[in-house]
């Protein structure tokens, strides 16, 4: 990838506050949701951490960094929106998206990691997962569908999954984007009435709503379990869009920077 010239950003410190956090003592039912955005101050805003995350991008390429970022979140908390506002002003040929699903039969074959280590970044590159591995102790937990020994297994195997990469020097930042119910149901609703976003929902979420304490539960210990000092978590109060929008670039921001929350 030849880099382009990078627009004009601000090279000002980024200030935000991050929800601080250490392994077993942030509660979802603790982070407030309420926090939000004007509509004025997130156009004027949003335009220049976007350009700031362009330059920013350029720098791992120039530099030959590998960086992740990990979305994770409850149906319809906005991961597709911040992602697309992440990337909007970088060069394509420096950052790939990989929207995680249900594994194909040639992954079934391998060991459950094989399909995330085939798409982790070149040198230079940064690359974002729409969901990731942590399906295994979220949605294959909650749906039965990895055993129960599996499931429990995994914390440990993803633990050291992502050391063995930031031992090599890659940048690790995960994401959880938190809305509540009453959010979650507002968002189906309005989905359901749009003929453009209409195919975003379908029965598998209105089924997974049904387990939300399931949920909560599992996400909570995957919290607890997989936040470290090399790979943290950020989350994401998530009930306005457009604070999470910002949110997730300040943090790709400093994580890029080489400062991590």
């Amino acid at each position: 990838m030849a880099p382009r010239r990078p627009r004009a950003a601000s090279t000002a410190e980024v200030a935000f506050t991050y929800p601080a956090f250490a392994p077993g003592t942030l509660a979802l039912e603790e982070v407030d949701l309420s926090q939000r955005v004007e509509d004025e101050t997130y156009e004027a805003e949003v335009v220049r951490l976007q350009e700031r995350a362009y330059a920013l991008q350029i720098r791992n390429y120039l530099d030959g960094k590998q960086t992740v970022l990990v979305f994770e979140g409850w149906d319809a908390s906005g991961k597709g929106g911040a992602i697309k506002r992440l990337t909007a002003f970088m060069d394509p040929r420096g950052y790939r998206v990989w929207p995680i699903s249900a594994p194909r039969d040639e992954e079934r074959r391998n060991h459950w990691l094989w399909r995330f280590w085939t798409r982790l970044p070149e040198h230079g590159e940064l690359v974002v997962f729409d969901r990731s591995w942590y399906g295994r102790v979220l949605v294959e937990r909650v749906e039965r569908l990895a055993r129960a020994e599996a499931w429990r297994r995994a914390y440990d195997e993803i633990n050291a999954f992502e050391r063995t990469l930031t031992a090599e020097g890659v940048r690790l930042l995960k994401f959880f984007l938190h809305i509540d119910r009453e959010t979650q149901l507002e968002r189906f609703r309005k989905r359901e009435k749009d003929p453009i976003r209409r195919y975003k929902l379908g029965d598998e979420d209105w089924r997974n709503r049904k387990r939300w304490s399931a949920y909560a539960a599992a996400t909570q210990e995957m919290l607890d379990r997989t936040h470290r000092p090399d790979a943290p978590w950020v989350i994401i109060p998530a009930n306005d869009k457009k604070h999470a929008r910002l949110a997730v670039l300040r943090a790709a921001i400093r994580l890029l920077e080489g400062k991590l929350p």
